[in-house]
């Protein structure tokens, strides 16, 4: 077994967020959006980053044009070789193998009631497929894994067999097997016999995994029953994203494991204290990426997972916060909320700051100021949690640090709908800025596809004598949320900046106009390149 020097066992956590997790309806991710993601998994820590299945569709064939994780394990996934074809011979195990990760999953049945119906091959061809697909992936240096597909119901409807998928993979060398309840009815109690009977067959704890889905309710619950009887991998997603009722919540297993005495005196992952305060950040970044509003009551990271109204619990809370909180907050990055006290917010302020290199004492006046007005814009619709460049911008104007580069004197927007030279009916949007640098004002007009790039066009086009630095920035990604219903409604646009280092910066605007909304966060983006470009600006925002 894989013990650390206090005796603890290792568990690996096992990210399939940009591969089973884009299986939820309403996500599709774009290439930029697995990259974003990626590396927001690769620096929180995680051992493995799952990235889809290369040549299955032209996303995930981009995505693995090259690898993606710097620190974690790049892992591609895909189907065993097919019946009736050698591993060499198999199009899709080669494309697999050829693909630039570390390592290949393979999806295996385990039911022989799937190898039947869904396969039409016979058991011993399907254990024949496993085996060949291993070893294959291991001759060609990288690391093989099974996820064995159905295993719990294969199991209960034929043990022996089910087992013997499990062994083929294990006997060929697979770095992990990992058992799939795959339709996410299986209980707690179930999962963990079960496991406890594959390790009496044979089968080392340390070469095992667990993949729970969440019809139940129950696949936290069933991943650390598994954990429990001796698997030593979790496969899971971020916020427990997944078809049908999602996957296990890696969010919640990584506080659970680091904060419960009954994980954490056995068990350690590779998540360290210092990440695990930022868990919070991680998740609700996420979320807005995702351009949906994070859950409130998630399991310690959702905004009222630490909330009290007033009165009796919350008196007894700010006497003593155990009363009322199972964990602190602080230790994942979220904050405690009570209606007749500020002091958790004003702390986890602090150590936001600190993250970006702004250092502040909590008795200085522009804190109270810094918090007041982030306090007011979020109740008017603003987020920061996935707009760092922004909330640096405003609390570095805050606490004056920030020079003024420029000044927005006026911009239009037109839209004319007509006819171009072939007779086709278009809508053409064009854009007007005039801004003043060092007393000299700019006018700048340029037309674009929308009212927002033509926008964005006409603003870069002449910024006076900052023009040469703004020439690499570049706006990869565009997102727009209805905060409310009805023609009145509030809109909040997120954008995602970059430039020729490679770092990466979100900026956000709230207005009851979008092309305001974009405005705003547009005008922030371009403020933190140029803060940016003198070093000022924090390293934590624009990773």
């Amino acid at each position: 077994m894989t013990h650390s020097e206090d005796n603890k066992q290792r568990i690996y956590l096992f990210d399939t967020t940009l591969r089973d997790g884009q299986q939820t309806p309403g996500v599709d991710f774009s290439v930029e959006d697995k990259i974003n993601v990626a590396n927001m998994l690769d620096a929180f820590g995680i051992d493995y980053i799952e990235g889809g299945y290369p040549g299955a569709n032209p996303t995930d064939t981009d995505f693995f044009a090259k690898k993606r994780t710097q620190k974690a394990k790049f892992v591609a996934f895909g189907m065993t070789k097919r019946a009736g074809v050698s591993a060499s011979n198999d199009p899709g195990l080669a494309a697999l193998i050829a693909s630039n990760s570390d390592a290949v999953c393979f999806v295996a049945k385990a039911w022989d009631y799937h190898v039947r119906v869904a396969l039409g091959c016979t058991n011993e061809e399907n254990i024949d497929n496993i085996t060949q697909s291993v070893e294959a992936t291991l001759n060609a240096g990288k690391e093989a894994y099974i996820d064995c597909e159905h295993f719990f119901d294969g199991y209960k409807a034929n043990p022996e067999y089910a087992i013997s998928c499990a062994k083929a993979a294990y006997e060929a060398g697979a770095r992990w097997i990992v058992l799939c309840d795959t339709n996410g009815g299986t209980q707690p109690s179930e999962i963990y016999s079960i496991v406890k009977a594959v390790i009496a067959a044979g089968i080392d704890g340390d070469k095992l995994g667990i993949h729970a889905h969440n019809d139940t309710e129950q696949a936290v619950a069933n991943s650390l029953a598994a954990v429990d009887a001796g698997v030593r991998q979790i496969q899971g997603t971020l916020n427990g994203l997944g078809e049908r009722c999602g996957n296990a919540n890696l969010v919640t297993l990584i506080a659970t494991l680091a904060l419960k005495d009954k994980w954490s005196e056995r068990f350690e992952t590779a998540i360290t204290q210092d990440k695990l305060s930022e868990l919070t950040h991680l998740s609700r970044s996420f979320d807005e990426l995702l351009n949906r509003a994070p859950a409130s009551q998630a399991p310690y990271v959702g905004a009222s997972a630490f909330a009290t109204k007033a009165g009796i619990h919350a008196s007894a809370l700010l006497k003593e916060p155990a009363t009322y909180e199972h964990v602190e907050p602080d230790k994942i990055g979220n904050t405690r909320r009570v209606m007749v006290s500020d002091q958790g917010g004003k702390s986890n302020f602090l150590n936001v700051l600190a993250r970006r290199g702004i250092h502040v004492s909590k008795d200085d006046s522009r804190l109270d100021t810094l918090i007041s007005i982030v306090k007011e814009r979020e109740a008017s619709g603003y987020s920061y949690e996935g707009a760092d460049a922004s909330f640096e911008l405003l609390a570095r104007r805050t606490l004056g640090e920030v020079p003024s580069f420029f000044t927005v004197d006026s911009y239009r927007i037109g839209v004319e709908r007509r006819h171009n030279a072939s007779g086709q009916m278009i809508t053409v949007s064009e854009g007007v800025v005039k801004v003043t640098v060092d007393g000299i004002q700019h006018m700048s007009v340029s037309e674009g596809h929308g009212p927002v790039n033509a926008l964005d066009l006409a603003m870069r086009k002449d910024l006076g004598k900052y023009q040469a630095e703004i020439q690499d920035l570049e706006l990869v990604d565009y997102k727009v949320r209805i905060l409310n219903g009805g023609t009145e409604a509030i809109t909040r646009v997120l954008i995602e900046s970059t430039d020729v280092t490679g770092k990466r910066w979100w900026t956000v605007g709230v207005s009851d106009n979008i092309i305001d909304a974009s405005f705003v966060a547009l005008m922030d983006s371009i403020n933190f390149k140029l803060m940016k470009n003198r070093g000022t600006a924090g390293v934590a925002a624009a990773e």
